[in-house]
């Protein structure tokens, strides 16, 4: 073997070893990204999770906003994403405890009963003006000492929550997703969807509760959201007796 044909030999050999170095190495980062996405929503390979539905207020039993539906398909991605598996249940079916399965549940307690027992559970120190009756507080958030008032078409609240209960297995969260309107509840979604990353690196597999603002969703849909802030203390403890600050949200 002459010298050129030696280094065309060794050449091959090393573009060979290369890729196969770059393939092993794409292949080791990404598992571990998913791997770490699996950890943070509770769902490893084949595992089970729940979608809890809500309602339409005022409609039929089992009709979904339009919003709510877009909303079960950004969570259908993630699931997917995972390898993982969902069933859809709705709220007033869903009855089984915490950790037996991932759960996102979705919609306020005025269409969603599961919802409901969520809060009055999980999060004391948070009150939703559920009265059908028009006013400046229907559908205003209570956190601790603070009130979020609703401005339909402009600026809207939804709780984002990613919880755990002592007792359960803590690699089976729960995640709320409680919004003014239904287009905030897709918000939340999205905003998840988007920043689960950075979610996982901030909390890693710990509880929390996120305040987000939906900005003018008359034009931008759900797409434009702010974090108001990280409300978890306040919405865990036991809510005050009157609330000292009232918000009426601004565009």
């Amino acid at each position: 073997m002459n010298d050129d044909v030696r280094n065309i030999v060794l050449g091959v050999m090393a573009a060979g070893i290369s890729a196969a170095l770059g393939w092993m190495s794409r292949t080791w980062l990404w598992k571990r990204k998913l791997r770490r996405k699996q950890a943070f929503f509770g769902l490893p390979d084949d595992s089970e999770s729940l979608l809890v539905v809500n309602r339409n207020a005022g409609g039929p039993e089992l009709a979904v906003m339009r919003h709510d539906v877009f909303a079960l398909l950004e969570l259908s991605a993630l699931i997917k994403d995972c390898r993982a598996h969902a069933q859809v249940l709705p709220h007033d079916t869903a009855r089984q405890g915490f950790g037996e399965r991932t759960e996102f549940c979705v919609g306020g307690p005025a269409s969603n009963r599961r919802m409901a027992a969520h809060l009055s559970s999980l999060l004391p120190g948070v009150r939703i003006n559920v009265d059908a009756e028009p006013g400046p507080d229907r559908g205003a958030f209570q956190i601790g000492s603070e009130r979020y008032r609703l401005d339909a078409g402009r600026a809207e609240y939804v709780l984002l929550a990613r919880l755990t209960v002592e007792g359960s297995h803590g690699d089976r969260p729960v995640f709320l997703f409680c919004g003014q309107t239904a287009i905030t509840n897709q918000a939340a979604t999205r905003y998840l969807a988007r920043n689960h990353e950075r979610l996982a690196r901030k909390h890693g597999r710990n509880s929390f509760v996120l305040l987000l603002k939906v900005v003018n969703s008359q034009a931008y849909g759900p797409d434009v959201v702010e974090l108001v802030a990280d409300v978890t203390r306040a919405a865990q403890a036991p809510l005050p007796a009157a609330p000292r600050n009232s918000h009426r949200a601004q565009a």
